[in-house]
């Protein structure tokens, strides 16, 4: 009797953290995802570091970036086949159902498969601001056609043309915004992985976001394991092939199950979940725009952890200061989305306890005490 009681009062927990079947699989196939994307980019990056400096595939020291010599900026693709060989594995092991949602996890996957390849090549060739727009552009659209879409009910004969260019805007905005943020080590990392955590635990709750609770599973495993090497002193950057891939990805998982906008407020809860980056890259562009410069190809020191270097912080205070706010605004957005507190707060322990964790992982292997600094 008592071990029955002791496993209702888990089921319970766990029915009390959003867990709608704690005895089914569906949360432990997440759970598998998670950790096996986790793993796999850990243990890849340092041999993709390696085979990059062998080729020369680093960036050199610029206006954008903060390193003094030249930087592995191969991390994406070692981000990029963790999430994919994770989310491969959990839909060939049927561990949930995803026959109603595999074409939707297949359309982010394409994608963000595309935006990899392009952004890679632009670390290493640099690409044509323009081209990597319509690259972007082309990528929103695949999304569109797939049924992934902000849904504009105003009721006006526009309203199919607003929700195309709505989304589409949403989705380069983001990518961008995330790619821009990058660069310093561990902040773009930190961010997404605040983000990917945040729109996971929300998505759990939703039977009609599947697909998005698969996918964000895995990037949040991803953002993790490649933070272990990122975080300062950063061994290899994630380029703007893993900038591309995180950034198209949390939009589009924001999106998930046809978000419907009826009035400009209904984009405020999913927009709170990336507010962070949205906030940086407007006032950049705002800006470079008032200073006659191009936004997009134009580097400087005009992001928001510049200013805090400035300022005397150090990188790893820039980089905690930076994901305390991001993680305020999830928490926000986490609580416009009906979570209850004691979700909030699990969901709030969690990320601090993997960040914790990686950063210590982080510090002790350059032979650190601390985290201070």
């Amino acid at each position: 009797m008592n071990l029955y009681n002791s496993l209702e009062t888990i089921n319970s927990l766990l029915k009390s953290l959003g867990i709608a079947k704690p005895s089914g699989q569906g949360w432990l196939a997440v759970v598998f995802t998670f950790f096996l994307a986790l793993f796999i980019t850990w243990f890849l990056m340092p041999t993709v570091r390696k085979f990059a400096l062998r080729v020369g595939w680093a960036d050199q020291p610029n206006a954008r970036r903060l390193n003094r010599e030249p930087l592995p900026n191969a991390g994406g693709l070692a981000i990029y086949a963790g999430v994919i060989f994770a989310v491969v594995i959990a839909t060939l092991l049927r561990p949930i159902e995803l026959q109603n949602v595999l074409a939707q996890v297949l359309t982010i996957l394409l994608g963000g498969s595309i935006l990899v390849l392009v952004g890679f090549i632009d670390d290493q060739f640099s690409l044509p601001p323009n081209l990597r727009l319509l690259t972007q552009i082309v990528t929103a659209l695949l999304l569109v056609a797939n049924g992934i879409i902000i849904k504009v009910t105003f009721g006006t004969p526009v309203d199919a043309t607003l929700s195309t260019l709505l989304t589409v805007l949403w989705v380069v905005g983001i990518t961008n915004a995330i790619n821009l943020m990058d660069g310093m080590d561990g902040l773009a990392g930190g961010v997404s992985f605040i983000t990917a955590m945040s729109l996971l635990a929300v998505s759990a709750q939703i039977p009609n976001k599947a697909a998005a609770t698969l996918v964000l599973a895995a990037l949040g495993g991803g953002a993790m394991g490649f933070l272990r090497h990122n975080f300062y002193p950063s061994r290899i950057i994630m380029g703007d092939a893993g900038a591309y891939f995180f950034g198209y990805v949390l939009a589009a998982t924001t999106i998930l199950g046809k978000l419907q906008v009826t009035t400009i407020f209904s984009l405020v809860p999913p927009a709170l979940f990336v507010l962070l980056p949205v906030l940086d890259t407007t006032q950049v562009f705002v800006r470079r725009l008032m200073a006659g410069k191009n936004p997009l190809s134009t580097p400087g020191k005009d992001h928001l952890h510049h200013r805090l270097l400035a300022w005397g912080f150090s990188q790893r205070r820039a980089a905690f200061t930076l994901w305390g706010i991001s993680l305020v605004f999830n928490i926000i957005a986490m609580g416009i989305q009906h979570m209850s507190a004691l979700q909030m707060l699990a969901t709030t322990l969690g990320i601090i306890s993997l960040l914790g964790f990686t950063v210590w992982q982080r510090m002790r292997a350059v032979g650190k005490v601390g985290v201070g600094g």
